[in-house]
Formats: structure tokens, C-alpha cells, sequence
């Protein structure tokens, strides 16, 4: 390792249109969330390789010694999960004692850490430490799992050498559109490990950061975006993706010709969406541009609910900020889970704080945020939010 030190961070992200149409073939938009995972990689003489993650309190250390043997006949390929990769994958799990049928948050972030150090440093694993810290709740749908993915991805290759580094001491940093490209394909292959057939929507928002469009597996970025703030609620009531994405299946069967125009409905909101942004961008946000997309908001939450993936703790986050003209939908499966409040820039802050206030009273976790931020980037010391590198230097 030339640099012993490094820190970056990737966003998490919300669909802001198309959920479950995107399913069926639709148009969905999705866009980077601005609360970040942060990682910090430490080099060490310890002949240790160790792993701190404090939100999910876990702290697990491996001597090198112990997890050389692991590669033995190991043949990973940067930026895949082939199926010669399985035996490694298996002796893992039988080396930290996880079991194939274990879907658990913190067998799966090791799991995925493992794989990815052993497969990037095949060569000759270093002795590191690896410290994770995020302002994403897991299990909420934010892409939690995906800008964990995305840190580590970023952070290891560039310890190994095979992307650059940067060592300004001042500014965060990005890498050119080929390492960036490397980078997702090392992400994906960590969503894989953990989430087994993901659409690899979430690692590419951590990494482009921005607005995604995505259609029929194609995965496009907005060339140019505003940011727009929001208001995000997790309702913390739990849902199950998987029976929600069944129940819309069955209705799409039960009444065709009355779900297949709302799926074509939903596609024609993302595009008009996509349109009114890349205008925002291009021209400046009015007046006008907030209405259509507090319209947008409103229309596509109102087919979600057509859908049958509505909550009452959904319904509750509409008619608390619609009381104060703000407009609000699920975000992601539905059934509860997260929610969005799009902001005007003239929205008053004691409108923002009450609103934060009577959902928080409900029992919901809320906070004031922004969608289309930056993707992955790596950050000098002093660039970082000092709270942050305080968090990150303490393990």
C-alpha cells in the first residue's frame, strides 16, 4: 500500500417514481440520497485484518495467517461473481461459521467484507483495518447494504493500487468514469453476496450519485440535476418486499385492463418527471417546475395506493404535511417503510421543524435532507465533517 490512510463515503438512495412498475417493464427514476456511509481504511503492522461496524455494533478481527489458506485455488475476477468464486464464498461461511440459509445484516456485511478484501488483495493481503459509519438506517430501503458495498469497493482498490488515489489535503475527490465503472462492478459483486439477485440499481446510484433512470435493465444517469431537498420519514413500521411485489403481481392478473393503464400511468409520471428536471437544471427551478412535481408527487402516490401497497402510516405522513402544503409518497416496496416530502427553496423553517415535530409525535424518525447528491468520493482528513472523523478515528 503506498497510502495508509483513506476516507470516503457513498449515499444511500430513494426511488423517487416507478416502484413496483419498474417490475413490470415501466420507467423508474432513482436518486441518490444525501446521507452518506463513510468508510475510513487504516494500513497497520499488525499482521491483522479487522472490520468495525458501530451501527450494527459489530468488531471482528481475522489474523492474515488464518485467512491466507482461504485463496486456495481461488480464481476471482475483478468486478464478477462467477460461479468458480462459489467454493471461496463456501469456505467463508464455513470459516466464520455463517450458514447458507443466514440472511441476517451483520453475517452478510462480513460475508461481503471478507470476499472483497481476499479477491482485491489475492495477491498479497495487507494488514487493515476498516472502520464503517452511517447516517442510513439499515433494513429502511435507503441503500444501506449498496454504500456500504460502494465504500468498500472504492476504498480497497484504491489501497491496492488498482484505481488512483488522491492525497489533496483540502478537497473530496472522484475518480474517471473507467474507475468509477470498476468501482460499481466491485459493488455489485458485494450486492450479490448479499442480497443473492439484486438489480444493481442501488450500488449504481452510491457510485453516479445524481438521478438514475432505470428501464427494462438498463441502468441510464441524468446527465445534469438539480438537488432538491426533501423531508425523509421512516415510518418504522416493517414490510415484507418480496409479498408486496406478489400482491401487485396478483391484482396486475386479477384486473388487467384496470392495472395495466395505472403501470403505464406510473411509467409516464417518471418520464414527465425526468423531463421537468433535466429543465430544472438546464433553466433554474420555478415556480411552475414545484408545482408539476408536487403534482407528480401526489398523482404517483395515489396509484401506489391503487396498487394496494399503501399504509395507514403512509396515509399519516400524506395528511400531516399536506395540512401544511407539502406533498408527500412512499418511497420504495410500500407497506409502510420510508416516505418523501419534497421542499420548496422558499419553504419556511418553522414549517420544516413543526412538520418534523407532529411525525416524530407519531413515532416516526424524520429528518431534513436532499436528493441528488454526489456519488462515491474520497476525502482528505480535513475535508470531512469533523463530527464524522472524530466517529471514525475512534475505532
Amino acid at each position: 500500500m503506498q497510502t495508509r490512510e483513506f476516507f470516503v463515503s457513498a449515499p444511500g438512495k430513494v426511488i423517487l417514481h416507478g416502484e413496483h412498475s419498474v417490475v413490470h417493464g415501466k420507467v423508474a427514476l432513482a436518486v441518490s440520497l444525501n446521507l452518506r456511509t463513510y468508510l475510513r481504511l487504516q494500513s497497520t503492522s499488525s499482521s491483522e485484518v479487522r472490520i468495525n461496524l458501530p451501527n450494527i455494533d459489530t468488531f471482528l478481527s481475522w489474523e492474515i495467517t488464518a485467512l491466507q489458506p482461504l485463496l486456495a485455488g481461488c480464481k476471482a475476477e475483478q468486478g464478477d461473481l462467477k460461479e468458480h468464486d462459489t467454493d471461496l464464498l463456501k469456505r467463508l461461511r464455513e470459516f466464520t461459521g455463517i450458514s447458507d440459509d443466514s440472511t441476517d445484516t451483520r453475517s452478510m456485511a462480513v460475508l461481503a467484507f471478507l470476499y472483497m478484501y481476499l479477491t482485491v488483495f489475492a495477491e498479497a493481503l495487507a494488514s487493515i483495518t476498516v472502520s464503517v459509519w452511517s447516517e442510513l438506517p439499515t433494513g429502511a430501503g435507503l441503500g444501506s447494504s449498496a454504500a456500504y458495498n460502494v465504500c468498500l469497493s472504492a476504498a480497497l482498490l484504491s489501497a491496492r493500487g488498482t484505481i488512483s488515489s488522491h492525497t489533496s489535503q483540502q478537497e473530496s475527490a472522484r475518480w474517471c468514469k473507467d474507475e468509477m465503472e470498476l468501482i460499481n462492478r466491485w459493488a455489485f459483486m458485494g450486492e450479490k453476496i448479499i442480497h443473492g439477485n439484486p438489480s444493481g440499481v442501488d450500488n449504481a446510484v452510491g457510485t453516479w450519485g445524481g438521478f438514475l433512470r432505470y428501464h427494462a435493465g438498463n441502468i441510464t444517469p441524468l446527465s445534469r440535476v438539480p438537488i432538491l431537498r426533501i423531508l425523509l420519514t421512516n415510518t418504522k413500521v416493517p414490510r415484507s418486499t418480496k409479498v408486496l411485489v406478489s400482491g401487485v403481481k396478483d391484482k396486475i392478473n386479477k384486473f388487467p385492463s384496470v392495472m395495466k393503464p395505472v403501470l403505464e400511468s406510473v411509467s409516464a409520471v417518471s418520464c414527465t418527471c425526468e423531463q421537468t428536471l433535466t429543465e430544472i437544471a438546464a433553466h433554474g427551478p420555478s415556480a411552475e417546475h414545484y408545482n408539476i412535481l408536487e403534482e407528480l408527487i401526489d398523482i404517483n402516490q395515489h396509484h401506489l395506493n391503487v396498487m394496494g401497497v399503501g399504509h395507514s402510516s403512509l396515509d399519516t405522513l400524506c395528511r400531516v404535511t399536506l395540512a401544511r402544503g407539502l406533498h408527500s409518497k412512499l418511497t420504495g416496496a410500500g407497506g409502510g417503510g420510508c416516505g418523501i416530502t419534497l421542499l420548496r427553496p422558499e419553504t419556511d423553517a418553522s414549517v420544516i421543524q413543526s412538520t418534523i415535530e407532529e411525525l416524530k409525535s407519531c413515532g416516526f424518525d424524520c429528518w431534513e435532507t436532499s436528493i441528488g447528491a454526489p456519488g462515491v468520493q474520497q476525502h482528505s482528513s480535513a475535508a470531512l465533517n469533523q463530527d464524522i472523523l472524530k466517529i471514525l478515528n475512534s475505532y
